[in-house]
């Protein structure tokens, strides 16, 4: 299956005169599984819809290419916040931009959705657009931004959209074009899980729903203003549950922003079917000549076996958006993967990584969630890991074990996060060892964040002991099998709560460890055992849920 159309000639080699949904993103086009627009059009081309790309717009005529959809425009900013690619947490311009081709910053617009959704507004009038990807998917209602240093209103408000799809969008992305297809109105679909929707105040038929304070009143800065701001976001966290969560509004003025419960996420069957659509596993040909598209090189030969989180740290984005459920995929679907990737011309016999937001979750965080939804107020690890949870790594062992016997793979590794308190629940150290042993690629990533008990506590991270007892295990393991390969623990100063008592105890920690700090860089190294340590300074970007390393 050839790449998705993103210029006129590629549309007419598929026979199509007129696409059913153009979808406009603040990427290049990846058509990997790793990118959302590949995902979202590969899912919309499956289930029957002929799907143009147009990536990074920049002129009028970029964005006539395909003239009118027959159906929508669905717009994204990207596979991250259009800001966060941007700008560095001090507010300075990033000098490259991963998801472009060539690796050259300044391709996509600031807040490039509501850039997007103005100018299809401006040069097609009323067609019907939806919103997703992060950078909606975090605004949904009034929120803080960075870099203004304000609350802005819901990007529905700002952008002129019609509905705004939230979470992992492959069930919401299908049901919105079948629906406009059966000839609905985009403004009558205002019932999808998983989305959102703006009504006249006046036009509001009222039901059973949670209710925010008004955009109007948390946008005060006052104190007053910001602790009901703190009200709607608590609000908004607790109603995030796809079994229990109920409707959720905030008054803008004369309109009211809905949200609808979220979606459930998908079954195994369902996420294996999504893995296994016909993904080209690279960008298009068209970039090679500019330099292609640095974001595919950490992503190419790694497989996402998980979706979720339950861990929920507070500064952290993914329970947000993709919900503290735990989706899998089959080990059938996995193993299907990673044949396709050893067979890849330039596979190298590494696999880069088998992971997800939570590399080492498998299971739910335990039975009561699947039936009630999951406790409201309360985490499944932090301060402590509660006591009906459900800690079992026999499954992921099974799993990494299947891929490291397939042929033509010499390693399996694992980069992304291994959540270490959930490790340290385990009784069984089986799966700790084998990480030791197998999948450390000689630096294994963790997020201790900080050494504060207050500031841990308002990150919503376990203490900083059950860190260092995973800290001594892991030497122990590595001395054990002869091996020199270090961690890679992440610390954050400035999270808010943090005082500057609690910044001399991390100054102290780090002095008693003997970490010296390498000047101007924010890198850290352990001068006795050699591994490296991040800081994060300014960190209030943790409002779009992204670590800015540099």
């Amino acid at each position: 299956m050839p790449y998705l159309p993103i210029t006129k000639e590629e549309m007419k080699n598929y026979g199509w005169t007129t696409p059913d949904i153009v979808i406009v993103t603040g990427d290049a086009y990846v058509d990997h599984p790793s990118f959302g627009t590949a995902i979202i059009s590969r899912v919309l081309h499956n289930a029957g819809f002929s799907v143009c790309i147009i990536p990074q717009p920049k002129s009028d005529e970029d964005y006539m290419r395909f003239g009118r959809p027959r159906l929508a425009f669905f717009v994204n900013g990207g596979n991250i916040d259009s800001m966060v690619a941007h700008y560095t947490a001090a507010k300075k311009k990033r000098s490259d931009d991963a998801y472009t081709p060539g690796g050259k910053a300044g391709a996509r617009p600031d807040r490039a959705t509501i850039v997007y959704c103005k100018k299809i507004r401006e040069l097609f009038g009323d067609v019907p657009i939806a919103i997703g990807g992060v950078e909606a998917s975090l605004r949904r209602f009034a929120h803080y931004d960075y870099w203004d240093d304000k609350v802005r209103p819901s990007i529905l408000i700002d952008s002129d959209a019609d509905l705004l799809m939230f979470g992992m969008g492959e069930k919401h992305a299908v049901e919105i074009a079948e629906r406009l297809s059966l000839g609905e109105k985009i403004s009558d679909i205002t019932d999808v899980l998983g989305t959102c929707y703006k009504v006249k105040t006046s036009e509001y038929q009222w039901r059973v729903c949670a209710e925010c304070p008004s955009y109007e009143t948390v946008k005060e800065p006052t104190e007053s203003g910001k602790k009901q701001y703190a009200i709607a976001t608590k609000i908004q966290q607790n109603e995030h549950d796809a079994i229990r969560g109920k409707p959720v509004i905030q008054k803008h003025g004369n309109y009211i922003v809905v949200q609808n419960p979220p979606m459930p996420p998908l079954s195994t069957e369902e996420l294996d079917k999504v893995y296994e659509l016909p993904f080209m596993r690279n960008y298009n040909p068209s970039y090679e000549k500019l330099g292609g598209v640095p974001g595919i090189i950490e992503v190419k030969f790694s497989i996402a076996h998980n979706r979720g989180c339950f861990g929920a740290c507070n500064f952290c984005s993914i329970a947000y958006h993709q919900g503290r459920q735990i989706a899998v995929r089959s080990h059938e679907s996995v193993i299907k993967e990673a044949e396709i990737i050893s067979k890849m011309d330039d596979f190298k016999g590494y696999i880069h990584d088998v992971g997800g937001p939570t590399a080492n979750f498998r299971f739910p965080s335990c039975e009561k969630q699947l039936k009630s939804g999951l406790c409201v107020g309360k985490k499944c690890l932090a301060p402590k890991p509660c006591p009906n949870l459900t800690v079992d790594h026999s499954d992921y062992l099974e799993l990494l074990r299947k891929i490291r016997k397939i042929k033509g793979i010499k390693k399996v590794f694992i980069r992304s996060g291994i959540r270490f308190d959930y490790l340290m629940a385990d009784d069984d150290e089986e799966f700790f060892k084998e990480l030791v042993r197998n999948h450390v690629s000689g630096q294994l990533k963790v997020a201790p964040e900080h050494c504060s008990a207050a500031v841990l506590s308002a990150m919503g991270k376990p203490e900083i002991d059950t860190y260092l007892r995973f800290k001594r295990r892991f030497y122990e393991f590595t001395k054990s099998e002869g091996k020199e390969q270090f961690l890679v623990p992440y610390l954050m100063s400035s999270h808010p709560g943090s005082t500057m008592k609690d910044a001399i105890e991390l100054s102290v920690f780090l002095k008693k460890r003997r970490f010296e700090t390498r000047a101007g860089s924010g890198l850290l190294s352990d001068s006795r055992n050699g591994f490296y340590l991040y800081v994060l300074h300014r960190s209030r970007s943790f409002y779009h849920g992204k670590y800015l390393y540099g």
